[in-house]
């Protein structure tokens, strides 16, 4: 008796024979890759960017979680290719999908990058082929757009090839929670997509979750993101009461984080970064105006956060004033401009919003980040700055450092010690003793 189609590729994925493709070499794909590449997979990476693949072909990393010596084994000995087309994924087994999930400038889903994925996937698609998503989107992305494109050709979803989507669930420059450790939700809409990807990923990952179907999936990563976004939205709400009242916001994080249950402590600051939280809550509520269902509470929380970059301008500018000084013309360091503190990333990064801000009102801008030497262009920025070596002569040429991101390799007594005046949106200062007159938090 023949095996089934799904049969036959999961006894390969079973096999070291088997070639895994992933599309988008980012802070998700890369580390993906990797740990495909540790359990015996030959993967074979594929990414727009000619920058980004000729690093890699050369054996070099640009995420720091992933260390250039780790690439260039793998490249050495075979395991991990790389390229810009995608026609080489016709060869591989499975292809997992890790491309950019943005808002346009209407605060909609942007779905660029995976139509047009999904369209170069379409065109070598062959029979046998597992296709997984892992992007962040809204609950129907998976079966409503990939699958439609996938099955252009003529070839059927759970017949022909097999489609799931799995959360990325990735945080930088966490080490205690990694590609490998972290629980992998799997979804699909079919018994026999399903039983692939979940066989793909326990070769990969510690543990697999499967769920029901491809909305149920994309469904928990967007649940886990809009709770750490509404929580995040009513601290920073909290914070600018407390700040009216005379109360110290962490001060009360602080105390009420004691209590044993019941409770659990989410922090202020001067708006969300990274790719999903400042983005999903927007998904989501876009998808729902389609079932004609109010999501006050949601979109809510996200109107607050967005706003919290222009509470620190005014904070900074209020600050300036009492010292007799006016923000056009001023000259401000930026500390830190990755979104989160101790990784070099900075997708969606409040800093990038106080710069164009800042830049907008007459100010003169530099900033300083050990973990980002530069900051280009981007979807919606165009920075073009350096950072500058943290010297007494830079903090004292400033009339204020205004602190985003609060990095452990950033000494902050000499932060405090050179500049006039500092604005601290992260409670970074809080262990300095001298000069807290001209500490303002924001």
């Amino acid at each position: 008796m023949s095996s089934s189609p799904a049969e036959e590729l999961i006894a390969r994925i079973g096999s070291d024979d088997a070639r895994i493709g992933v599309i988008g070499l980012g802070y998700v794909g890369l580390p993906l890759a990797r740990e495909f590449c540790a359990k015996g997979f030959r993967v074979h990476g594929v990414d727009t960017d000619p920058a980004k693949v000729a690093s890699l072909v050369a054996g070099e990393s640009y995420i720091a979680s992933v260390p250039s010596a780790a690439i260039a084994e793998l490249v050495g000995d075979g395991r991990f290719t790389a390229s810009a087309d995608h026609a080489t994924l016709r060869e591989v087994d499975a292809i997992v999908i890790c491309v950019p999930t943005p808002l346009d400038r209407h605060r909609d889903p942007d779905m660029t990058y995976v139509e047009t994925t999904a369209r170069e996937v379409a065109a070598s698609l062959r029979p046998g082929q597992l296709v997984v998503l892992e992007s962040t989107t809204y609950p129907g992305t998976t079966d409503e757009l990939l699958r439609p494109i996938l099955e252009a050709g003529g070839l059927r979803c759970g017949e022909d090839f097999f489609l799931a989507y799995s959360p990325e669930r990735e945080d930088p420059g966490n080490t205690q929670w990694t590609t490998r450790n972290i629980p992998k939700v799997v979804g699909a809409d079919d018994p026999g997509s399903r039983r692939a990807a979940v066989a793909l990923y326990e070769r990969a990952v510690v543990e697999v979750i499967p769920v029901s179907s491809t909305r149920a999936a994309e469904a928990t990563k967007i649940l886990e993101n809009i709770y750490r976004c509404v929580n995040i939205a009513l601290v920073n709400e909290m914070k600018l009461l407390f700040d009216k009242m005379g109360i110290d916001i962490w001060e009360v994080i602080g105390a009420a984080a004691t209590k044993p249950f019941g409770f659990q402590p989410f922090y202020p600051g001067p708006g969300l970064g990274g790719h999903c939280i400042p983005v999903d809550p927007f998904y989501l509520s876009w998808k729902a105006r389609a079932f004609d269902v109010p999501t006050r509470f949601i979109e809510l929380a996200g109107e607050v956060n967005a706003a919290m970059p222009a509470h620190v301008v005014t904070r900074l500018q209020d600050a300036l004033n009492d010292r007799g000084r006016v923000l056009p013309g001023a000259k401000v360091l930026i500390v830190g401009v990755a979104y989160k503190p101790n990784v070099d990333d900075i997708r969606e990064s409040p800093a990038l919003t106080l710069i164009e801000l800042l830049r907008e009102r007459g100010v003169e801008v530099c900033y300083h980040d050990p973990h980002v030497p530069r900051v280009g262009r981007g979807r919606h920025y165009a920075v073009d700055l350096e950072s500058v070596e943290l010297t007494d002569e830079v903090l004292g040429a400033q009339d204020a450092a205004l602190i985003v991101t609060h990095h452990d390799a950033i000494d902050w007594a000499k932060v405090v010690t050179g500049a006039k005046l500092i604005v601290d949106t992260r409670n970074a200062t809080a262990g300095v003793t001298e000069g807290r007159d001209r500490i303002v938090k924001a």
